[in-house]
């Protein structure tokens, strides 16, 4: 295992990769679950490079009103100033003229010092015309135009710039998400040129070169653009190329070049490979469960406390597994300063009035329908009974809404006015500007973590992940990972009775009344009782912690994805 984590020769290619919580590289956990890969990659010695976009507009600084109205503000950053400069040239063709591309270097530092380089692209250069500087400037921005001349500078960029600094010696170019998959048509050109007469030959080996993860099962997240639009962006000539090798037909479809072209593909949890091969008939589509940085997402109590208890943990995840070793009281101990510190900072933002000793249940991810933050308040009246006979009860809540998406700013302002109705018997909150800094408060500091997507579209999830690595419980519909991490009544509870075969859909007020019956039933019954909590907290450690992190998920990776179809 430590020879072939040595010898991985792997370009990860995503549009988005969430380095620090002040380069806005990132939106949302597809970016934040690249960050965390690539950090377990320093960790563990891999030999990777990162390759993305400077996205210097970044996504959006999220301000809330009163009444919960999002509004949005540009993030104003240089990667002059952050970011190591590389002196490197490469060119795109887009509709017909040359594009410069520059790169920008962060490097990933791990625990032994092993560094992965990012590669940082960027448009923003003085040759180029005004309209192409911008391409490398908004993440998820602009129209389709905008998007595919991004996904071409990512692809056929990415590429053309690893060539450009001498990485010559890849083996494996990893896309994560189709929005790379552009990189096929430069790596085709590539293997053409070594076998001019064989476009057979060619294309397989395109295809032992890539590993393809998918991380959507909702059709409309599935890039697609008309093919006159790539005609117009790409070139006829790539735009044929492409048809020779099966991967458009009036439309082109970024998720069908990256199934055509890649020896290796896989959904983010069980369930999500399942529903992806349902989806995409024809095509072998595996699973590896995502995880995240152990380091990364563990708060300061239970960092000390694992130092104590678990000295290896951080080079190790895996040990992680002995938790349930740990003395009870100092799990709870280190839950009360991590559940301190979230509400010091709820105080500090909102002057909500927190109190560390009322039951908080936490909510945060991207504001939008399927994920159904409001379902908590589906009976407000049983909510209210709910608060009032645990003596109180505080929820926190965080996310942005895209700025395109109505019915998902219009759900914030409906958490945030139920809350106002609520009060006193239900302290509720809606923090603005939800980033890593954040995320890594909330996952900490709450006593349950709630879930409450409409199956199937829930691919993974990680922020439950996080959650457990503090020991937090989830109380979450079955989806997603859930359906690997959920122990009833040990490491969480499941609310509902959703069938992972896609049965009969059940209605929201099914899973509000589930919910709200565990709330009273089992959840405050348990937390009321410490030494139930604290075997439930232990537990979540010893069994999620250690397994769904991304050090297991890059070693799944390396055995069966990078070292599949071993050139």
């Amino acid at each position: 295992m430590e020879r072939r984590l040595r010898d991985a020769r792997v370009a990860y290619l995503s549009m988005e990769i969430a380095l620090e919580t002040d380069i806005p590289t990132y939106a949302g956990g597809l970016g934040v679950l690249a960050g965390d890969l690539l950090r377990s990659a320093a960790d563990l010695g891999v030999a990777m490079v990162g390759v993305t976009l400077a996205h210097r507009h970044g996504y959006f600084r999220q301000r809330l009103d009163a009444g919960g109205r999002q509004s949005m503000q540009p993030i104003v950053w240089s990667p002059e100033g952050r970011l190591g400069h590389i002196d490197a040239r490469c060119t795109v063709n887009i509709e017909g003229r040359p594009v410069a591309i520059r790169a920008w270097r962060y490097d990933v530092r791990g625990i032994n010092d092993h560094v992965v380089p990012v590669l940082l692209l960027d448009t923003d250069l003085p040759e180029n015309d005004p309209d192409a500087r911008t391409f490398t400037d908004e993440l998820y921005g602009g129209d389709d135009r905008y998007r595919l001349c991004q996904e071409l500078v990512l692809g056929v960029g990415g590429v053309r710039m690893l060539r450009a600094l001498g990485y010559d010696d890849i083996r494996r170019f990893h896309l994560n998400e189709g929005h790379s998959a552009l990189l096929a048509l430069e790596l085709y050109a590539e293997a053409r040129a070594r076998t001019p007469h064989d476009p057979g030959a060619a294309a397989e080996r395109v295809r032992r070169s890539c590993v393809f993860t998918t991380h959507t099962p909702v059709p409309a997240g599935h890039d697609q653009f008309p093919i006159g639009l790539a005609e117009k962006v790409l070139g006829r000539s790539e735009v044929e190329a492409l048809r020779a090798l099966d991967c458009c037909g009036d439309r082109l479809n970024m998720t069908l070049v990256a199934l055509r072209l890649s020896h290796w593909v896989n959904g983010v949890a069980r369930s999500h490979g399942e529903v992806s091969s349902s989806m995409f008939p024809g095509y072998h589509i595996a699973s590896i469960s995502n995880g995240v940085h152990s380091p990364t997402w563990t708060s300061p109590p239970f960092q000390r406390l694992y130092d104590r208890y678990i000295p290896d943990w951080n080079r190790s995840s895996f040990t992680l597994r002995y938790a349930r070793a740990i003395p009870a009281e100092a799990v709870m101990a280190a839950h009360r300063e991590a559940k301190q510190r979230l509400v010091d900072a709820v105080n500090e933002r909102t002057g909500a009035a927190f109190r560390a000793d009322l039951f908080t249940i936490g909510f945060a991810r991207r504001a939008t329908a399927y994920k159904r933050p409001a379902l908590l308040f589906h009976d407000v009246e049983r909510l209210r009974r709910v608060a009032r006979e645990a003596g109180g009860l505080q929820l926190v809540f965080a996310g942005k809404a895209h700025p395109r998406d109505e019915s998902g700013q219009a759900l914030i302002r409906d958490v945030v006015e139920h809350g106002a109705r609520l009060a006193p018997d239900v302290r509720v909150v809606w923090l603005a500007d939800y980033d890593l800094r954040l995320a890594q408060l909330i996952t900490a500091g709450v006593d349950v973590w709630l879930n409450t997507p409409r199956p199937p579209e829930e691919a993974s999830g990680t922020s439950g992940m996080k959650a457990a690595h503090n020991g937090v419980p989830s109380l979450s519909i079955r989806d997603g990972w859930w359906w690997e991490g959920h122990l009833e009544g040990v490491t969480g509870w499941a609310i509902g009775m959703q069938r992972r075969d896609g049965g009969p859909a059940r209605e929201d007020v099914d899973d509000a009344e589930a919910m709200y019956a565990l709330l009273e039933q089992r959840v405050l019954p348990a937390w009321r009782d410490a030494g139930a909590w604290s075997d439930i907290m232990r537990a979540t450690i010893a069994i999620n912690a250690s397994f769904f992190n991304t050090q297991r998920v890059l070693h799944e990776y390396v055995v069966r994805a990078y070292h599949n179809g071993e050139d």
